[in-house]
């Protein structure tokens, strides 16, 4: 008949196996599928010797097992141990962290499945599935990893429960399976929803905060236009009503004032919890997610009021994080585009935003004397209208600048990315007497047919200038937009030059892999809206309609421990009823007897249903040909191949329709 689920499940935790520990074919199949199932997710994030060895320690580890071989001697995998560390250390050059751990503990499971001989072997390979199964979402929290993660899980403890009943089928133990999940299910619920949120990353450690990716507080020739190649998602915006027209989708970012002859960089600042401006005009209201770039700067449409939680703002009116973005992060935004800013600027800052290095690039010094004009509006327009008409080609394969960078672009090439036109441009406007500056960040975005979300990718990164004007404040002027005005309109495919290389997913030739895409990133967009963004704040809303406004662990931890006890009860008596339940054909059996019970025949524990029913027939010669036939029929049904549905809905049928005179009838 073979074992129950609820039977396979308490087996599982009791740890109870045959006496036999030699690994079968299909048990020892069910741990390598559990293994590589776990290590596939990390793959992308594994060196490539890390990723051979471990193909190779399971191809051994699968070959062993098909010729009935046991694992090979520990003094073999000592060595193998050693210099798998030794690997992670040459690699990564530290052990504290997440990469080198996580690729230590791929490389130990491989070694641990190989040596598996005994149920501790066994157990140390699934938990050891366990914890990969949740380190994969340090690198990656997207719908598949957890998809991966799932399937992964399942496969583990289907291992595990090959040799706690070894009898069992292989559909038997994905059920079995299966039941251990969704009884873990609510409890993860429970705990997702109601534990304190961690505001750092577990594995937040020196080491793994050096890589960035996306714009950076550095902006020097090409910087740019190496960055718009990637088509990497840099973040999405939902907006409360209709989003901003693409004129107006500037995304502010570092704010770069210093300018040493070739780099423009970021200057220190510092910082307040409400911009110094007040709220006017049209309003944007919006819900921004921003993808993980390791920095404190946050891309937000010009021109963003506060206060906002965990953000500050610059003089410069760029907003900041109070922590790195080291995680999907999602922040609440409103911003006013006409909104005039900096209208009464400090005289320090505008003679700060008009400094030069005090030589090169004579040639730009030359030309910006002769742009000079009386005001300083009228300079900023001769100067845009000599780079109009200048011939200047907007290209993402600029050519390389000598040291003099300014001059070689505006007079050798003429050929550039958006951050020479920028750079250029505000070089000009300080040489002709004009305070101006560099922003970076994103111009544009597309619009999700299928959600509404606005998505903004890496390959949208822009530059652009501001400049000071009395009575008017920072004005924002983009010379890129006079070069290539397309640019601000259609965006980057639109404004190339014929040749140049595309990101893949702007080239026309997949329109149908863009439909594609759209209805994933908007799957993943209310994935990352509904679990990754689950922080602090949102905990904080969800408790306070419960009636825990006055957030506290000491109330929290309570509620925890009252819903856990309280689904560990439901499952108990869920458990309870499932056991005494049996199956369809053993309720049906169990009611007939029940009914025989209430008339004095009840069933002795040890009688057999042929014996009940010869015994009933002559208790009860009324009704001895029917209960006769119900007894030799459920004797049928339980002892030959398995019934069908249909045969025991005729059973339950015919005792449903038994009719018993009410008079009780001692015991024959």
């Amino acid at each position: 008949m073979g074992m129950s689920l609820l039977s396979r499940a308490h087996l599982f935790f009791q740890g109870k196996v045959s006496g036999e520990t030699a690994l079968r074919r299909s048990q020892g199949a069910w741990l390598l599928a559990a293994v590589a199932l776990t290590i596939v997710p990390h793959l992308p994030y594994l060196p490539g010797w890390t990723i051979a060895s471990c193909a190779l320690l399971l191809c051994w580890r699968g070959w062993r097992l098909w010729r009935g071989k046991n694992a090979p001697t520990r003094w073999l995998l000592l060595p193998l141990s050693i210099a798998a560390a030794v690997g992670v250390r040459i690699s990564y050059g530290y052990f504290l962290g997440k990469a080198p751990g996580l690729t230590l503990l791929v490389m130990l499971l491989s070694l641990k499945l190989l040596e598996t001989r005994d149920m501790r072997d066994i157990r140390a390979v699934v938990l050891l599935c366990f914890f990969l199964q949740f380190g994969i979402f340090f690198n990656d929290q997207s719908p598949p990893a957890a998809i991966m993660a799932l399937i992964a899980a399942l496969a583990a403890l289907g291992g595990q429960i090959s040799f706690t009943d070894p009898a069992s089928g292989t559909r038997a133990r994905l059920k079995t399976s299966a039941l251990l999940l969704a009884q873990g299910l609510p409890f993860m619920v429970v705990l997702f929803l109601l534990f304190p949120r961690v505001i750092s990353p577990l594995w937040g450690v020196p080491h793994d905060a050096s890589a960035t990716t996306g714009l950076s507080d550095v902006m020097t020739p090409g910087s740019i236009s190496e960055l718009a190649l990637s088509d990497a998602l840099a973040f999405t915006a939902a907006f409360d009503g209709p989003p901003p027209p693409p004129a107006l989708r500037y995304w502010r970012g570092p704010v770069l004032n210093d300018f040493d002859g070739r780099s423009w960089r970021l200057r220190l600042r510092a910082f307040r919890d409400l911009p110094d401006y007040t709220p006017s005009g049209r309003r944007f209201g919006y819900r921004l997610m921003l993808e993980p770039h390791q920095q404190h700067w946050l891309p937000v449409l010009d021109y963003p009021a506060g206060p906002v939680q965990g953000v500050r703002f610059s003089r410069d009116f760029q907003a900041v994080s109070r922590v790195p973005v080291s995680g999907r992060t999602q922040f609440n935004f409103v911003s006013f585009p006409d909104i005039q800013v900096g209208v009464n600027e400090e005289t320090w800052e505008i003679s700060l935003a008009r400094n030069l290095p005090g030589d090169g690039n004579p040639r730009a010094r030359v030309l910006a004397a002769g742009l000079r004009a009386d005001t300083p509006g009228q300079s900023v327009q001769r100067i845009l209208a000599w780079l109009t008409a200048a011939g200047f080609i907007y290209t993402l394969q600029p050519p390389l600048l000598d040291a003099d960078s300014i001059d070689f672009f505006l007079f050798e090439t003429r050929m550039g990315f958006c951050e020479h036109f920028a750079g250029a441009f505000v070089f000009l406007a300080r040489a002709a007497g004009v305070p101006a500056r560099v922003v970076t960040g994103y111009q544009g975005g597309y619009i999700n047919p299928v959600d509404g979300a606005m998505i903004v990718r890496q390959s949208d990164a822009h530059a652009w200038a501001e400049v000071w004007l009395a009575g008017r404040g920072w004005v924002r002027v983009d010379p890129t937009a006079r070069v290539a005005p397309q640019r601000i309109a259609g965006g980057l495919a639109d404004s190339l030059r014929t040749g140049d290389t595309l990101p893949l997913m702007l080239r026309p030739e997949f329109s149908w892999l863009r439909q594609l895409r759209y209805r994933w990133e908007a799957l993943n967009n209310e994935w990352n809206r509904m679990v990754i963004a689950y922080d602090e704040a949102r905990q904080y809303d969800l408790l306070e309609k419960f009636g825990l406004n006055a957030f506290s662990l000491s109330k929290l931890f309570p509620a925890i421990i009252i819903t856990t006890v309280l689904l560990m009860a439901m499952l108990y008596f869920w458990a309870q009823r499932a056991r005494n339940g049996g199956d369809p054909l053993d309720q049906a059996w169990a009611r007939f007897s029940s009914r025989l019970a209430r008339h004095g025949l009840a069933r002795q524990s040890a009688e057999g249903p042929l014996d009940y029913g010869r015994r009933l027939a002559a208790a009860r010669p009324a009704e001895a040909e029917t209960l006769t036939a119900i007894c030799q029929r459920y004797a049928r049904l339980r002892y030959r191949p398995p019934a069908s549905r249909e045969e025991i809905r005729a059973l339950a049928r015919a005792i449903a329709a038994l009719r018993l005179e009410k008079d009780r009838i001692p015991h024959a």
